[in-house]
């Protein structure tokens, strides 16, 4: 077994094909008072954990001596929705935690046949990387910015900011400053709230490129709305190309053009796939 290539899957959330490809039928996890036998228990048991929190392994070292293999890992958990059950602690979107792990393998038959974890509290003894960038962790937090803009937490999505940022948007003038893009959203989510569906992200550590689309639903009427006036309850989709550049992990400027034209939505109807 590639423990690397092992890793590389982790890191892409597939759990499934995880299990499939490198968990034994027998399998045991133990983690703390946790057990889980068998494939079904542990995809389970993923699945309840990856609920709305990518898990990406930062490997800071790993032995293999025949079939046992032991590694060290800083491993980030990154919410994109909120998880008051979360066993390191209440998440919100937008939330990133490290733990550390260590973690041993057995393997029979070139898979793994029994895991066992142990953890230390959140953010003891770990290593950080900046918030933004093109490692599978960095791109996970992206995502978990983009639920906490959805949620309107101005605290933590503002937190992916440089105090400089600039927004540039379609018929608006640019908007610099965090407090700024704060307050421009501040004055706009009691009226028209803003959704954002990822589609695709590129990054590396200097910019990160999004295909998405944008709902916007009115909360009241919005006969003034830049993209078009809307009813209480109506919503306007916008597909958008978005490029984000960043400095230092965060993002210091973000300019999105339209990738088509709006499409209108009545009171309840739900959002295109």
């Amino acid at each position: 077994m590639n423990y690397l290539d092992y890793v590389d899957l982790f890191n892409t959330g597939d759990d499934a094909a995880l299990v499939d490809r490198y968990f034994h039928d027998e399998i045991v996890f133990t983690g703390g008072t946790r057990r889980h036998p068998g494939k079904e228990g542990l995809l389970a048991f993923l699945n309840w954990a990856h609920d709305g929190v990518r898990e990406v392994i930062r490997l800071q070292n790993f032995l293999q001596q025949g079939d046992l293999i032991f590694a060290d890992i800083d491993m980030d958990f990154h919410a994109t929705k909120e998880r008051p059950d979360f066993p390191f602690g209440h998440l919100y979107p937008g939330d990133s935690i490290t733990v550390k792990f260590f973690v041993t393998y057995r393997l029979k038959d070139d898979r793994i046949v029994e895991l066992k974890s142990m953890t230390w509290p959140a953010g003891r003894g770990v290593t950080t990387i900046p918030r933004l960038g093109g490692h599978p962790s960095q791109v996970a937090a992206f995502h978990a910015y983009a639920a906490a803009f959805s949620h309107g937490d101005f605290d933590r999505f503002t937190a992916f900011y440089t105090d400089d940022v600039t927004l540039q948007l379609r018929a608006l003038p640019p908007i610099r400053g965090k407090q700024a893009i704060a307050d421009f959203y501040r004055a706009m989510f009691p009226k028209v709230r803003e959704d954002l569906l990822v589609r695709k992200a590129l990054a590396d550590d200097e910019a990160i490129a999004i295909d998405l689309t944008s709902r916007f639903t009115a909360i009241e009427d919005a006969p003034d709305f830049s993209v078009m006036p809307l009813a209480r309850g109506e919503a306007v989709e916008v597909d958008l190309y978005v490029h984000y550049r960043l400095r230092g992990g965060l993002i210091a400027s973000i300019h999105g053009v339209r990738a088509g034209e709006p499409v209108k939505f009545a009171s309840g109807q739900p959002r295109s796939s």
